[in-house]
Parts: structure tokens; sequence; C-alpha cells
């Protein structure tokens, strides 16, 4: 009788406070325990440990619960792990460490729309409150959108108890999206949504605030207004306490049971208590403080909607990317011409396009000709001319000529989508720097709460004390008010703590600047994909360039013609044209285009005879041609002395030279190069402004690298590198200098130098391979969009610093002054939205950024 077969599964666990062997021990115990355990293997330096276990005798559940019995609190970790945890603890690993076993469990996602989800601080309360779920193996969040994206176990949590994670961390959700994932048109609509109800929320507070503003004034400066305090609470109360005030204290209320403190919270404490306190006033005379409690919530909503409306501004790139696009094409179907809508094409279908019309998708000229205006592309404004064989993109306009299309890409693999999936990611990301203010501004609200509590103590316990400062405040303050007693002037001041220190100027400093960097550079064809790689490029001190395709053109074309005594120019080039017209090798096509480019007509040629590892021949109008090597020529015995010095200066200059001999005489030769880019010399010449060295690499020989080299004006060259060499150059070149290196390519064989260097930068024409392995890629692959992109981080990363000085300024500065009493609260939250507005002004000022390169 057979034994079963047991049925394994393996587990992927994070345990980050995982750090010595003595925690790995630990852990491993606690799980061994755990029946049905076959396997525990424990990685310190990665905090992973992979369990394989009996799927019918146990469960990850259960192992998760050994591991909190160990003392680890199960969260989540970045992996695809179906399981995390966490645990305390940091220790050097040992370089010995078990690897651990792939994880083999599918893991879901899930979209969430997060409308209040407006800074990092919100994100982080947002990602904190989702880990504590079981089974969450990766979470995304992207302010520019509001989106956050979770990969989970579905065998250990559900989006339902997603969506509820999020709402306990004080946020609602617009939308949950549990299927292939919202469309960024989809996204956009969520977007103009939450600016809709920020308005309406705005005008429903504005409208009872401007009445009580209104009135405050008479009765505080000419006539006391009968009842006025009963009009003042009925009119403040649905500010306070209903519509946007009432998401306000919800969010707060989330926040604080979740063990959290978000922004909402400092704006809740400053409008409750104030409101409560001015209801004393019914029973005991006192000051109201109901103008302030409304006042401040009007403000924050207003404060609310105009970041919301500049941060539209600042993530237009994706809007501006949505309308480029066609919305419906016209398609040869069963020999009729229908019209359908664009998501509706498949691979394969016939477009037809007519002039002025825009290219429904990414496709390949199957007949017509034209000139296609792709400066959505490549930031071009001069029309490409395009013919049958040709590659166009979709959303680029077809300007005369009708035009059928073959559509080669449809949907998320088209060009335009995958420039908005790169723009998405940029905007999404994090720069290093960030992580610094995250960690600071995690902590800053329970510091600012402590800070309010302390100054309204402070003063009454010490207002005799500090009463000075009152007094001096008065000479040029004009809302300090000395006579106040210390219970008032310390809720003012605790109120103003709260208010004045709102850390939204802090959330917005690096997602408005990486907003309005990553779009400013989709607009002139430079792709960046990370947040990292925006800080990283700016330190940059050497770029490696890879000669084919990247310095060159990448393709051979015509360059010399060289006439013998009796032969002109154009009789050389239109018999050696006519030969090769008949050859299907790369060089001769290079000589025919070449000839057709100088207007040159090519006759046919007849007798067409190729001579292996010699060259063409053929008759062209009654004449003997024949184009080819010495040896060609040497074999039928003509002679060609004269042109033996041009044909050597020309293989020096590494340039491939064919004799050209007619009925049995040296005519001439031609010669075929890969040649220099038009922008290459330029673009080298600015990076050496910058302090840049510049380092060619190639599998070409050596005198053929340092004619280019040469000719563009590199610092070194590195020759007859192999492909699988181009990686260990870069490692050089990073130990060698200790600093950081840029690799530029755009083969498939570049792929993993691009990796390999600290930025890889992908020539967007080229393979795709390149292009999803690098960090930035240039669309119109020109390499003065390498000192664009090197200029639009130095310019972004400054934004960034800006942003974060000033922020970090006005919190530092203005947080004692509102503890002494100087600063009143409703002065306070307008100076707190200027702050969060001057932030997003200052990141929109990017687009004034100077990067082209001169010629």
């Amino acid at each position: 009788m057979s034994t079963p077969a047991i049925v394994s599964k393996t587990v992927l666990i994070t345990v980050p406070g995982m750090g010595s062997e003595h925690c790995a021990g630990r852990v491993s115990s606690a799980i061994e325990h755990v029946p049905g355990v076959r396997r525990v293997a424990t990685d310190i330096p990665t905090r992973m440990v992979t369990v394989a276990f009996d799927d019918a005798a146990t469960n990850s559940g259960q192992i998760r619960d050994a591991i909190e019995r160990a003392g680890y609190t199960v969260c989540m970790g970045d992996s695809a792990s179906t399981t995390t945890a966490h645990g305390h603890g940091a220790h050097a690993a040992p370089p010995d460490a078990t690897p651990p076993i792939p994880a083999t469990a599918a893991t879901r996602s899930v979209r969430l729309t997060v409308p209040g989800m407006g800074s990092d601080h919100c994100a982080g309360l947002v990602s904190s409150s989702i880990k504590r779920l079981a089974g969450i193996a990766h979470i995304e969040t992207n302010i520019a959108s509001h989106r956050v994206t979770v990969q989970f176990d579905p065998t250990l949590a559900q989006p339902g108890a997603i969506r509820t994670a999020v709402e306990r961390a004080g946020y609602d959700v617009d939308a949950l999206d549990e299927g292939a994932g919202e469309t960024a048109e989809r996204e956009v609509e969520s977007e103009e949504r939450y600016l809709a109800l920020a308005w309406k929320r705005l005008w429903i507070a504005a409208i009872p605030t401007t009445l009580i503003m209104l009135l405050m004034a008479p009765h505080m400066f000419w006539q006391p207004i009968p009842g006025y305090l009963a009009i003042v609470a009925l009119l403040a109360f649905p500010v306070v306490f209903t519509n946007g005030g009432l998401a306000t204290h919800r969010s707060a209320w989330r926040s604080l049971t979740n063990r959290t403190a978000n922004m909402d919270v400092l704006i809740s404490l400053g409008s409750l208590p104030p409101y409560l306190i001015g209801l004393i006033g019914f029973f005991y005379p006192m000051t109201s403080f109901i103008e302030m409690a409304a006042t401040i919530m009007t403000f924050h909503l207003l404060g609310r909607y105009l970041e919301t409306r500049a941060k539209g501004r600042a993530s237009q790139a994706i809007k501006k990317l949505l309308t480029l696009g066609a919305k419906t094409a016209s398609v040869l179907r069963d020999g009729r011409e229908v019209e359908v809508p664009v998501a509706e094409l498949v691979v394969g279908d016939v477009m037809v396009v007519r002039p002025g019309a825009k290219v429904p998708t990414d496709g390949e000229i199957v007949e017509g000709a034209s000139h296609l205006d792709e400066s959505i592309a490549t930031g071009e404004s001069v029309p490409v001319e395009k013919g049958p064989g040709d590659a166009v993109i979709g959303a680029t306009i077809n300007k005369e000529g009708l035009l059928r299309i073959r559509a080669t890409k449809i949907g998320a693999d088209t060009f335009l989508s995958q420039v908005i999936r790169l723009v998405e990611q940029a905007q999404g990301s994090k720069v290093p720097i960030q992580e610094f203010a995250d960690r600071v501004t995690g902590q800053f609200v329970p510091v600012v709460i402590g800070i309010s509590i302390a100054s309204f103590v402070m003063w009454l316990v010490f207002a005799a004390s500090l009463q000075p400062v009152l007094d001096w405040g008065a000479g040029f303050l004009p809302w300090v008010n000395p006579t106040l007693t210390p219970l008032m002037v310390g809720t003012l001041s605790a109120v103003a703590v709260l208010v004045i220190a709102c850390p939204c100027a802090l959330g917005l400093a690096t997602p408005t600047a990486l907003m309005v960097g990553s779009g400013l550079g989709a607009e002139r064809g430079v792709l960046i994909r990370s947040g990292e790689a925006i800080q990283t490029l700016k330190d940059i001190k050497v770029i490696v360039l890879d000669k084919t395709g990247t310095i060159t053109e990448g393709k051979p074309a015509l360059t010399d013609i060289v006439a013998a005594d009796g032969f002109d120019e154009a009789t050389v080039l239109r018999a050696a044209a006519s030969v090769e017209a008949g050859s299907e090798h790369p060089l001769g096509q290079a000589i025919v285009s070449g000839t057709r480019e100088r207007g040159i007509e090519v006759p046919a040629v007849h007798a067409f005879k190729a001579v292996t590892a010699r060259g063409v021949q053929g008759e062209v109008d009654g004449r003997t041609v024949r184009v080819g090597s010495r040896r060609m020529l040497d074999e039928v015995g003509i002679a060609y002395g004269p042109l033996d010095d041009t044909l050597k200066r020309f293989e020096n200059e590494g340039k491939t030279a064919m004799l050209v001999a007619i009925d049995d005489r040296a005519a001439g030769l031609v010669a075929v190069a890969d040649t220099v880019k038009a922008d290459s010399k330029s673009a080298i010449a600015a990076l050496h402004e910058l302090g840049i060295r510049v380092v060619m690499v190639t599998g070409d020989n050596e005198r053929t690298a340092r004619h280019v080299a040469d000719q563009v004006g590199v610092d070194d060259v590195m020759a007859g590198v192999l492909p699988e060499g181009k990686v260990d150059a870069v490692k050089a070149l990073q130990q060698q200098h200790g600093q950081w290196v840029a690799m530029v390519g755009d083969g498939i064989n570049d792929a993993p130098a691009l990796k390999q260097a600290n930025v890889g930068i992908a020539i967007g024409a080229g393979a795709d391979v390149a292009i999803e392995a690098a960090d930035v890629t240039l669309v119109k692959g020109e390499l003065t969009k390498v000192v664009e992109a090197i200029r639009l981080s130095k310019a972004t990363f400054s934004k960034i610093l800006q942003n974060l000085f000033w922020a970090w300024f006005y919190n530092v500065a203005a947080i004692p002054i509102a503890a002494l009493g100087l600063l009143h609260p409703m002065i306070g939250v307008v100076a707190m939205t200027a702050s969060s507005l001057s932030v997003i002004g200052n990141s929109l000022l990017l687009r004034r950024a100077r990067l082209e390169v001169t010629r």
C-alpha cells in the first residue's frame, strides 16, 4: 500500500527585529513547537523566516500565533510574503545565514482611494493602521492620487478589514477596487470629486462664520447685541459639529482610538474646547471663544480646499497625458471601415488615420506616408517623416496624408500608458531624505499636544512671571491683550500651539516637489521612475556611456564618397547604390539610403551577384559595376593604388570603406560608419560643466573607440568590453572613485549594468528590458536629455530642501511664540494655511527651471 503524499506549503515571514542569533533561536524554537512544521530557515540579514509545513496539520495562522507567543507582534513587511512580523532588537548579521525558501502562496491586491491622505504624515498613519492586520504583504501609498495599494494573503485578511483599518486611522475611504485596480482616469475622477467635496464643505462653513464675524465687530466695539452668545452658538454649531467639522472630529477620534495622532487631532483640540468653554458664558460672565472655534474650523477647511486645488495643479502631468489619447479609432473589419472605442482595439487591427487625426494606439504603418507630430513623446515640435514599416506612437498627430496602421500594442502596453505608469510611480515614491522627516513628523503631533498642555499649565502657575511678555507684545501686536486672566491667556496659548503646529507643510514639502518635477520631466521626455533616483542623480560624478546607440546612432550611414581620376562623386555613388540595392546587407542599405537622401536616382540593377566575403556586382545601364573589398578587385586584376591611402585612412577612423569599380576600372570608394549623434558632443561638454567625468564603454576595438571618443570629447575609453563585462566595468569605476556612477545604455545587454549603476538611464528607443531595468528613461534617446535629467534632479532636490527648511523653520519659530501667548489662535490658523500654500507655491516654481542644453 502506497503512502499518501504529504502536501507541504511554505510561508515567508519578515521579522525586522530578528537581528541576532539569539532572536532567531527564539523565533525558530517557537515555530518548531507547532504541529506539522517540517522546516524552519532563518535569514538574519533580511530578517526573514521561511517555514515549510504540512498543510493538513497546521496553517499560517498558527505559525503567526507562535511568533506572538515568542514576544513578537504580527505586522507587515516589504516582501512578497503571506505573513510578516515585527519584533525587537537590531544587531549585526552573520555572513553565513541560511537563505530563505521562496514563498509560494498567492497574494491579492486591493486599491483604496483615501481623499484625506494629503501628506506623508497621513500616509504613515494609514500604513501603520493597515500593518496591524495579519497577512499584509506590501503597502504602497501614493499621495499624489490619494491612493493606497495593498497586497495581502486572502486567507488571513480581506478588503473589508483593510478598509476598516484605514477608517480606524481616521480617514474615509472614497473607493475600494478589488479588481484589476483603478485606471488613471478613475483616479483623476476621484480627485475631482474630492475637490468638489472640499469646496462644498468650505462654503457651508464659510457662510455662518462670515455672519459671525459681521456680528462680532459691532458687538465688541459699538453696541452689544441682545442674545449675541445664543446667536453665535447656533451659527457656529453646524461649522464645528457638522459638515467638514464632523468629518474632522470623526477622523481625530478614529486616530486616537487607534493609538495614533493625525493632524485632525490638532484641529479638533483647537476648535472643540473653545466652543465648549464659550458655552460657560450662558452661566458665568466671560469672554466668548465660540467665534474662534468657528473661525479655526473654517480656515482649516479653506486650507484643505486650497491644498487640494494646488496639489491638483502640481499633478497636472497625468491629467494632461490622459487628454492626449484618442477616444475612438477607425478600423478595417470585414472589408468595411468602422469606428470603435479605443478600448475595443485588438492587436492586429488595421486603423485608418486621416490628416489631422490622432493615432489611436501604438502600431506600424502598412500603407501611406506622412509627417507625424511626436512632441508628446519627445518634446520636439518638428514633425517626423514616417512611411511603411515605421513604428508610430499612440496619441501622436498625423499632419498630412492618409495612413493605414497595424496596431501592435494596446491598453497598458502602449507608450502613453507606460509613461503614465512611470509618472505615477515617481509621484508616489519617496526620496531618502524624507525618511528622517517622516520619523520626526510621526512623533510631532504627540509632542505638540504636550507643549500645548505645558503652555496652559505654565500660564496658570507662572502668570505673574510671564506677564511682562504680554505687556511687551501688546506694544506692537494688536491681538495681544495684557488684561486677560491667566485662565484666558492659558487657553488662548494652548489652542494657538495646537493650530499653528499642524505639520501639513512638512507633509507637503516632498511630494509636491516630486509631483511637479516628475511631471516636468515627462513633458520633456525624461521619465524618472523613483524619488530615490531624483536624489541620487544630483550627486553623480561619473557617467558611463555605451557607444553604439547611445553616443552614436546605432545604425550605419553613408559618410564619405571619393572619386578616382576620370569619375565624379555622383557617378560613383549612383553606381554603388544601384548594385547595393540588390543586397540585404545593412551596409549596402546605408549606401542606398544615403544616395536617395542626396537626391540621386538609383537605377535598376541586372545580373546581380553577391560574392561571399568580398562584395557585390551587377550591370547598371549596361556597365559592369563591382563594390567590395580589396580582395574582390585583386582577384579580377583591377588596380586601385591611388585610392589605397584614402582607404587606409578611413579604416583607421573606424569606417567601413568599399572600393567601387566600373567596367574594370577603379572609379572610387564609399565609406559607411555608425555616425555620432548630433547632440553627443554638446551633451558631453555640458556634463563636463557639471563636473561629471564621462567614460565610454564599448565592445569595439580600441582604434574605432578612440576615434569616436576624440569626436565627442569623452574623458576615458574602455574598449573591447564584452556584454557581461559592462557590469564589472561599472563596479570598477564605483570602487576606483568611491563615487556614485550612472550608466546610460540602450540594449538588452546593458540591462545588468543599468541595475548595477547607482542610477541607470535607458535610451527610450532601445530595448524594453533596458528600459525596465533603468531608473530614468529618455524617450527620444538624445544625450542632452541626460543633462536635463541631472539638472531636473538638482532643481527638484533643491526645492525639497527649501520646502523642508521653511516648514521646519515655521514650526520651530511659531510654536514658542504661540506658547508665550503672543499669537492669537485665529491668526495661527491663517498662518498655518499660508505655510502649506507657500510650500506648494514654491514647488510650482520648479516649472521655471532652465533645463535645456545649448547646442
